[in-house]
């Protein structure tokens, strides 16, 4: 491969890092056409972008973006890099399709590495955490429904005192 096809690559990759918030590094080698393409529909339902790299252009890709040195170590054998905006999609999809081959302890894809909010976390280990980290989505949802609980005791205090001045205080009452 000439030099300018090598630079030309690295920039597509750094472009496509610059786009997406997360990225997993994973092993996807030995698995047959129809799991390949299995495993990029689903990516492409989830709004996962999956493509498979060279560790060398990666690494460079990486270095020039100033990724942490963790990742580098990870580049080793067959590489495919997963890209999202939300962090545990990669992961959760993963492990779905690792837990449909249980009897296979090296059922692919393979987690290697991840950039999830701006952490790294190496090696196949980190994938239960990984799949547990809520998206930016769920923690809104989880806070919006921490701040509606205190309105919503209020509305149903005065709803069960039959809208009586008397109901409603005796109701505020017991609840303090």
């Amino acid at each position: 491969m000439r030099k300018e096809d090598k630079s030309a690559i690295i920039e597509q990759i750094k472009e496509e890092l610059g786009k997406y918030q997360h990225f997993y590094l994973t092993n996807i080698e030995g698995l047959d056409a129809q799991k390949t393409s299995d495993l990029r529909r689903a990516c492409f339902k989830k709004e996962i972008k999956l493509f498979v790299v060279k560790n060398t252009l990666l690494h460079k890709a990486l270095e020039q973006t100033g990724a942490d040195t963790q990742l580098f170590d990870c580049l080793k054998g067959n590489t495919a890099l997963m890209l999202c905006n939300t962090g545990n999609a990669p992961a959760k999809l993963i492990k779905e399709f690792t837990e449909k081959d249980k009897k296979n302890k090296d059922a692919k894809p393979i987690l290697k590495a991840a950039y999830v909010e701006e952490t790294v976390y190496v090696g196949r280990d980190q994938l239960d955490f990984l799949t547990s980290i809520k998206s930016k989505n769920e923690l809104i949802a989880d806070l919006v429904a921490l701040l509606q609980s205190p309105a919503k005791n209020v509305v149903s205090a005065l709803q069960s005192g039959s809208n009586t001045l008397h109901g409603v205080l005796k109701t505020l009452g017991e609840r303090a």
